[in-house]
């Protein structure tokens, strides 16, 4: 018992680590939020840009990316546009017509299809740059749908600085309002983007591109190595080897890129999956030279912290499972729970803080305290992604290749938009199955602690309940809703398979 109390504290204290960070970066973001950089002049001579767009089979989106490309203000003349991809569906042939209608506006845009695509996305970009011309390469996701001004916002700021060697922008939404799974995503990355970019950035920490939405000095992505395919993150392998060679990262909060939310719990845990697989990789890979760098202390522990986020997750399905045997079993009088409890309460408020300073930050006098009523819900979607992304960690751990399984859009943007019977919608998956397993089980915590007198375990065990339950019900009512009514009844044959 005494090896469960202590595994239960090693647990507990790392978990509490993470939520004070989130706290100390809600602090530092008041302290830093008018720092921002001053504006750069114009060139005096636009540098040649190259917009890159990595596409697989997006053929909800990718008519309405070529239109978006297409309306970039930028000189004609210093632009040069190339879709990647690596479809193998009806997206490459309404790529090709899109590209045809838009070539008459003297654009320069191309379509480099790979029959095969090893490597994934990282794969097609580094396939793609002995044919890029770019000084800077601008990279856009298939769901992206950026302003016209976008690059002569930006690309200023990055041909004004020789140190720098990317740039990110902020992701917005297109479609946050679309339901309580949108807005809770929408909460989440605005507490990202909004607070944790920017301190990150203006602290002179290491931090990551986001994959999409940002430019790179074509210079920089030579120097650090060029893309990589040995994690599903090359976005972050990349922005992190190039910030160790030297290269400045630069980020502006005020520049807004629109994207598509996903509206599907299952599109949501296969992103939030490649994530914490591709972090975990990269993690693997550049701790060691992060911990070993000439950075200051303050810099290298932040770098890691970053690069290891996702732990939290198989740290907190451990820590709920070691909780009910110490709650039956163990000496009450000489029991941890309390104190660490009530330490994981206090630090735990950080990322709501940080979630709600953010929708001031955007939304102040508009309605920014509305914006909050699904927090309670975002937090419990945090508790019950822990299994789905625990799953994901130990893939990252692993050292078998991990397939590149890109989250599914549906151009939906407003309420009346369905996404259910489209292409692409994700079938439930069998961890489910575990997800009820341990809302059962936390749920048999929660008694067990009212019985044994432990009422203050209640409410943290509250959440792991109504998480992984929210996980099963939304599961498997998405699932339900997403097939024709006839074939729920089996009067419908199963369409083809969709390749992925």
């Amino acid at each position: 018992m005494l090896a469960l109390s202590l595994l239960h504290a090693v647990t507990a204290i790392i978990l509490a680590i993470y939520g004070a960070n989130a706290l100390l970066m809600t602090l530092l973001y008041l302290r830093r939020r008018r720092q921002a950089p001053p504006s750069a002049p114009e060139p005096a001579e636009w540098p040649l840009v190259t917009v890159q767009a990595p596409i697989f089979n997006e053929l909800h989106v990718v008519e309405r990316l070529i239109q978006a490309l297409a309306a970039l203000d930028y000189p004609r003349d210093r632009l040069q546009i190339q879709l990647l991809d690596d479809s193998t569906d009806e997206t490459t042939a309404l790529a090709a017509a899109g590209i045809e209608r838009v070539r008459g506006q003297g654009l320069e845009i191309e379509l480099l299809h790979r029959q095969q695509r090893p490597g994934f996305k990282a794969g097609a970009l580094a396939a793609a740059m002995p044919q890029t011309r770019g000084e800077v390469i601008a990279i856009f996701d298939a769901d992206f749908v950026p302003a016209p001004d976008f690059l002569r916002r930006t690309v200023p700021y990055l041909m004004a600085d020789p140190t720098a060697g990317f740039l990110q922008t902020r992701w917005s939404h297109l479609n946050a309002g679309y339901s309580p799974l949108t807005q809770m995503q929408a909460l989440a990355l605005d507490g990202h983007f909004v607070v944790e970019q920017t301190v990150r950035q203006r602290s002179g920490w290491l931090f990551g591109f986001n994959g999409t939405a940002g430019l790179w000095r074509r210079a920089c992505i030579d120097d650090a190595g060029g893309w990589q395919t040995d994690t599903l993150c090359e976005d972050l392998d990349l922005s992190y080897r190039a910030q160790l060679r030297g290269w400045r990262g630069l980020y502006l909060p005020d520049v807004d890129a629109p994207a598509e939310i996903p509206p599907q719990l299952a599109a949501l845990k296969r992103q939030q999956g490649r994530w914490a697989t591709g972090s975990i990789q990269t993690f693997r890979k550049l701790a060691l030279p992060v911990a070993r760098s000439s950075r200051p202390l303050s810099h290298r522990i932040e770098g890691l912290i970053h690069l290891g986020a996702y732990f939290c997750h198989p740290l907190m399905v451990l820590l709920l499972l070691l909780t009910l045997p110490l709650l039956w079993f163990g000496d009450s009088a000489a029991n941890p729970l309390r104190w660490l409890l009530a330490y994981l309460g206090v630090v735990s408020i950080g990322p709501p803080l940080l979630y709600a300073l953010s929708q001031w930050e955007l939304h102040r006098g508009q309605g920014w305290l509305r914006r909050l009523a699904v927090l309670p819900l975002l937090v419990l979607m945090g508790a019950g992604l822990a299994l789905s992304n625990t799953a994901a960690v130990a893939a990252g751990l692993s050292n078998r290749p991990v397939a590149f399984r890109r989250t599914p859009k549906f151009h939906v943007q407003e309420r009346r938009d369905l996404w259910r019977n489209k292409r692409y919608a994700l079938p439930l998956s069998w961890l489910v199955l575990g997800e009820a397993f341990l809302a059962g089980y936390a749920l048999l915590t929660v008694a067990a602690a009212l019985v044994r007198g432990h009422y203050y375990a209640a409410p943290f065990l509250l959440l792991y309940v109504g998480g992984f339950g929210m996980m099963v019900v939304v599961g498997i009512a998405q699932s339900w809703q997403r097939q024709p009514p006839r074939r729920r009844m089996g009067k419908q044959p199963r369409p083809a398979a969709v390749v992925e």
